[in-house]
């Protein structure tokens, strides 16, 4: 970044602290009203409760001691009836914040707090970087952070391209709540340039579609991998057209000659992936191997649903959904599992690699899972999955949010992969013994999937459950993802988004919020929609985009 860049993004951080302390309105607009719906106190309470049973082997920016504090001046607050699922939303930013990063270039966002040796400068990784942007643009100092971590990918020495990271859309879905295009409109050639390296790198002229390593994908020792890891995956495909969209949508909207020329490789792109990596037969989205002759793999791996994470399958393929909540396919009490359970293939393994991804259920694979499952409830009329579903499997995440101590208590945790049957985090008890009953420094050293940053969940229960759907301009579609009669009350509070605050709540009864009955949207204190049920409805923010 140039050194004003860097000076404008220096100016934004300290700006947008001062705005979530509430020194100052949100860009000129009116303030919220002071009075609280969920009191700031209960982010406290859950805060000392994950102190309380930390220990803190590894500290960054903000240490435990100071988070409290963070979290209430730049979290959402969240409740609803289910406990386990609202403890779990408060545990993913407690964990988010710890890796936040400051180094001599700014901030990042690490995915392991120690030292790993296959991650790139300041132990960055770019393989869950999606992630962390989608979670992270829900901060209200979002800015400060998230403009210089782009920065690192792009120009900072980041390894972008070490995994299959979707930059450009990771960029725009951050622009998408923050309303400010500038951090785009000075990424665009850095974009394009990083799309043309893919390229150049992993693109199969003769097929029209690109190719990755499934360790590459971060999925090694996958089924589709077995005899060839390196394939033409619907991963890094669906990746590289959503970055083709998303530059000839950047392109056209700042007058880049790019535009057409990067919607014609989207579209080309998006041909040829859906002619060859669906099996009409198994009505489901394969590998194809690497090497002369090979067909489809006979394998259903969950990475299968990674294009409706983009929105690039239409409803024709949505019969692949089918398979979701079928125990002999993917659904498992700990769940879902990384393949089909029905292929010979599956296994949960304690032995070999401690990262295997083919059986067990991995927070990052269900992340994309679920996001992309949003996507598909709230673009397509389809019959095969629901939002009960959605529900469901959020519910089970949360679940799975769990370790037993060996004193026998029970704490939240976030870690590696897990047992599907039972909960066991496997790459945990497999490295604590790895060599000669200690942890193996090679592998990480202690507790390295400790609060692993690997995969989302607040975006999850913000952008899913609470249902705010980022778009362009002034609309904005909220469509909570809560099946009817399931819950009497829920409440989102304080989401900034393109400069305001929104709240989401829902009160059966109208007694729990003294609000009135049914579905509310509050813009900036003001209440815009309402319902008697849950329901998609619209507001118009009636705002100017932030230059």
């Amino acid at each position: 970044m140039t050194r004003n860049s860097k000076m404008k993004n220096s100016i934004k951080f300290y700006l947008s602290l001062l705005l979530a302390s509430g020194i100052f309105p949100l860009y000129g607009q009116s303030r919220q009203s002071e009075e609280e719906i969920i009191p700031s106190s209960r982010i406290g309470e859950y805060v000392n409760r994950f102190n309380t049973t930390d220990s803190e082997l590894t500290v960054q920016m903000i240490p435990n001691n100071k988070t409290a504090d963070f979290m209430i001046e730049n979290v959402p607050r969240f409740e609803c009836p289910d406990k386990e699922l609202e403890e779990i939303y408060y545990f993913r930013w407690w964990t988010f914040r710890k890796h936040i990063k400051q180094t001599p270039d700014g901030y990042i966002i690490s995915e392991f707090l120690p030292s790993v040796p296959w991650a790139g400068k300041y132990n960055g990784i770019s393989c869950a970087a999606m992630h962390h942007f989608n979670e992270g643009r829900w901060l209200r100092c979002a800015a400060g952070y998230l403009d210089s971590y782009a920065g690192y990918w792009l120009r900072g020495g980041g390894s972008v391209r070490a995994y299959t990271f979707p930059v450009a859309h990771s960029l725009y879905s951050y622009y998408l709540t923050s309303g400010d295009d500038a951090l785009i409109k000075e990424f665009l050639p850095d974009l394009i340039a990083n799309f043309e390296a893919w390229e150049k790198e992993k693109f199969d002229k003769s097929r029209g579609v690109f190719w990755q390593n499934d360790g590459n994908d971060g999925m090694e020792v996958s089924v589709c991998g077995r005899e060839m890891s390196l394939g033409y995956r619907v991963t890094i495909n669906s990746c590289m057209i959503a970055e083709a969209k998303t530059i000839a949508a950047m392109a056209k909207r700042f007058g880049h000659p790019s535009g057409d020329i990067f919607e014609k490789k989207a579209v080309s792109l998006q041909a040829n992936m859906l002619q060859t990596l669906w099996d009409k037969d198994a009505q489901f989205f394969k590998v194809i191997p690497k090497k002369d002759g090979a067909g489809l793999c006979d394998a259903r791996e969950l990475h299968g649903y990674t294009p409706w994470l983009y929105n690039l399958a239409d409803e024709k393929y949505a019969a692949a959904w089918k398979f979701m909540m079928d125990s002999t396919h993917f659904y498992a009490p700990y769940g879902p599992t990384t393949v089909e359970r029905c292929h010979p293939g599956f296994t949960v393994s304690y032995e070999g690699h401690e990262c295997q991804w083919n059986g067990p259920s991995w927070p990052f694979s269900t992340s994309v899972t679920l996001t992309a499952l949003t996507n598909l409830l709230n673009e397509q009329q389809q019959d095969y999955i629901s939002k009960k579903d959605y529900f469901d499997l959020l519910k089970i995440f949360a679940k799975s949010h769990y370790l037993t101590k060996e004193d026998g208590t029970v704490v939240p945790w976030i870690d590696e992969n897990l047992n599907p049957f039972t909960g066991d985090w496997i790459a945990r008890t497999r490295l604590k013994t790895w060599e000669n009953g200690t942890w193996s420094e090679a592998k990480g050293g202690v507790e390295r999937g400790k609060d692993y940053n690997h995969s989302s969940f607040c975006d999850l229960v913000i952008t899913g459950l609470a249902g705010i759907r980022p778009s362009e301009g002034n609309k904005l579609t909220v469509n909570p993802l809560i099946p009817a009669d399931t819950w009497d009350y829920f409440c989102l509070e304080d989401v900034v988004y393109k400069g305001h605050k929104l709240t989401i709540l829902y009160d059966k009864s109208g007694k729990k919020y003294k609000r009135g009955k049914g579905l509310r949207i509050f813009v900036d204190g003001v209440l815009k929609n309402k319902s008697n049920k849950i329901e998609k409805l619209s507001i118009d923010l009636g705002i100017v985009e932030v230059r």
